[in-house]
């Protein structure tokens, strides 16, 4: 079982679009995945149709009241389910305290590994126990970055964070999202940022009104929108991941 991770420290960079679109790539190629929504503003999970409300709350789940098996929905996608989010994961932080362990969330995964191949997390902004554990538990960061200044120093940041930790084992994958090429800022970024640091992928995923429209779809784009120029960019971006992993 491959754990991805769409993680960011910044908020508004396109982590769920990303969870969504990719994980229902790797669905449509027979694939079976899994999204775990741990973002307590639920967006993945409304994307999919799903109420944000898991039995237990999150401290149920964090204690292993309940396996995690149990709380997995179906949603309308063959071979994709999804692990809704709950509105007490705002408090997981102080949940995962309690337990004093970083790997609590890649224990609580374990016992799927023969009931999925790819398992993405959709994770919450910012760097805390939660995210200290989801590095733990991923195979792979797969990191969307704004091409702006910030994006560039929250990047800093996060590999940083990565050697500082002895998490030289997780794969850091960032690419390029939300890209408004009418921009210089944005074109010189997407320049210089990969001849100065190795491993940024070459798709990038642009600004588009088909992405903010899931929201009104509540399906990913391959599933309404399969043409589109953000539905083939996300092809290419899985496409990439695939060959780099």
């Amino acid at each position: 079982m491959k754990v991805f991770a769409t993680y960011n420290i910044k908020g508004g960079v396109g982590k769920t679009a990303t969870a969504v679109n990719l994980a229902w790539l790797s669905a449509r190629d027979g694939a079976r995945t899994l999204v775990w929504d741990l973002d307590p503003q639920g967006a993945a999970s409304f994307y999919f149709r799903v109420k944000p409300k898991v039995k237990g709350g999150g401290k149920g789940l964090v204690r292993g009241k309940h396996e995690l098996d149990a709380l997995i929905k179906g949603t309308d996608f063959e071979n994709l389910d999804l692990l809704p989010a709950d509105f007490s994961y705002r408090n997981l932080d102080l949940m995962l305290d309690e337990q004093r362990k970083p790997t609590r969330l890649r224990k609580l995964l374990k016992p799927l590994a023969e009931d999925y191949d790819r398992v993405f997390l959709d994770c919450p902004p910012s760097i805390s126990l939660v995210s200290e554990n989801v590095f733990r538990a991923a195979d792979v960061l797969l990191v969307p970055l704004i091409p702006t200044i910030l994006s560039l120093r929250t990047l800093e940041q996060l590999d940083r964070f990565v050697a500082d930790n002895g998490l030289e084992r997780l794969g850091v994958l960032p690419f390029f999202s939300m890209v408004d090429r009418r921009k210089r800022l944005h074109l010189e970024v997407m320049e210089a940022l990969p001849a100065e640091r190795p491993g940024v992928l070459r798709a990038a995923i642009p600004y588009a009104s088909d992405v903010e429209r899931m929201g009104l779809q509540r399906a990913p784009l391959g599933a309404w929108a399969g043409r589109s120029p953000a539905a083939q960019a996300y092809a290419a971006l899985w496409s990439e991941i695939l060959d780099a992993c």
